[in-house]
């Protein structure tokens, strides 16, 4: 997502052999597999592939919980890697606008870099312009988590991050549940704790092209959003604390439309993104899962169905991709090449007392869960 001031340099190495990680689970009779795939922080990275029954395959690194490849069918029954990315682990730290990223410890902006809680005021790393983007200067995509558990169809990654760790307070520790399911379901189940009252906000931010990584852009995608109203922003994409109701504006999605519709659109708030870069209030209870949006490529007949508890539903566009990256097979990404629905609490919430608390305390437990579900018709 979005604009990017400060990436991280360090290299990797490159892509080794096969090896079998576990036993299948009885029900699915599938195996785990990893392969070396580099190095981040001078420890080794490893993809795990994860399979399903129906030929649909999910590919994972420790580094950054990246959803590397994603191989799920089209009407005709042809599998394609839905998912923007590269082939080895060097490109994901040179430059990436976080493809397929686990983001924490907050997700989206914080303006200006600071907020106050029980009366103390924490300054956090800056880099997106004055703001913090996606947990900051390294933050939860840019390190190589721990592999608590691959087995059958699920991989479990934790991460502790230290109290000030980019300036947030608190020893936090965090699981990441993958699992595919029999369905064609991407699903991932956080679940963090912490020792010190903190702001927490996680959420995956894999760019998808429902017609394959590399083919075409994805203005003809038609989207669903279970929404009335958004989050409005600045000029800084800083939500100003309002509510907005999508009535009578390119936000509208409460009917499927295509993405390239409207997106060009004078809309104040449009121009802003440039384009779809902002966040949806979904209706449903808190904490309640259920269904956020839909999106179809009425090309090869892909549904994605994206179902969540969280309150918010970022939808962006790809509109800071820009030819400038070339991605897997040697692909250049070229602009709105990729849309990200990233489930979440909704932007700038800590500076924000009439939005939904992300605060976490001793003794709580935050969690969140995020269903990517693939469908043909």
């Amino acid at each position: 997502m979005k604009r990017l001031a400060n990436w991280a340099t360090k290299l990797g190495a490159g892509v080794g052999a096969l090896c079998l990680v576990s036993c299948a689970s009885t029900s699915t009779n599938m195996t785990i597999t990893k392969q070396p795939f580099g190095q981040a922080d001078a420890k080794p990275v490893e993809l795990y592939t994860l399979r399903n029954s129906k030929g649909a395959e999910a590919r994972i690194m420790n580094y950054g919980g990246i959803v590397q490849y994603l191989s799920v069918p089209d009407r005709n029954g042809k599998f394609d890697d839905v998912v923007l990315g590269y082939d080895n682990v060097d490109g994901y730290i040179k430059v990436t606008p976080y493809f397929g990223a686990l983001i924490g410890r907050y997700g989206n902006r914080i303006g200006g870099a600071k907020f106050t809680l029980e009366g103390k005021t924490y300054t956090l790393a800056t880099n997106n312009g004055p703001n913090s983007l996606h947990g900051g200067l390294k933050g939860f995509d840019k390190v190589v988590w721990n592999v608590v558990k691959a087995t059958g169809n699920t991989l479990e990654l934790q991460y502790t991050s230290k109290d000030g760790e980019e300036g947030f307070p608190g020893n936090l520790n965090v699981t990441a549940l993958y699992t595919l399911t029999e369905d064609n379901a991407l699903r991932v189940d956080f679940k963090a704790a912490t020792d010190k009252a903190t702001v927490v906000n996680l959420t995956q931010h894999s760019y998808f092209n429902l017609a394959g990584q590399g083919k075409g852009d994805i203005l003809g995608h038609e989207v669903y959003i279970n929404s009335d109203k958004t989050t409005p922003v600045d000029k800084e994409l800083i939500t100003t604390g309002a509510y907005a109701s999508v009535e009578g504006t390119p936000f509208h999605f409460r009917k499927p439309t295509a993405i390239g519709a409207r997106i060009d659109d004078p809309d104040q708030q449009l121009q802003y993104g440039p384009g779809y870069d902002h966040n949806w209030v979904i209706n449903k209870p808190a904490g309640q899962l259920g269904l956020q949006a839909r999106v179809h490529d009425p090309k090869t007949g892909r549904f994605l169905e994206v179902w969540s508890d969280q309150p918010g539903l970022q939808f962006y566009a790809g509109n800071f991709l820009d030819g400038t990256i070339t991605g897997k097979g040697g692909v250049v990404y070229q602009k709105r090449t990729g849309f990200c629905m990233e489930p979440q609490h909704y932007p700038d919430s800590p500076n924000k007392p009439n939005f939904p608390s992300v605060v976490l305390r001793p003794g709580q437990t935050y969690k969140n869960t995020i269903i990517y579900k693939f469908s043909v018709k």
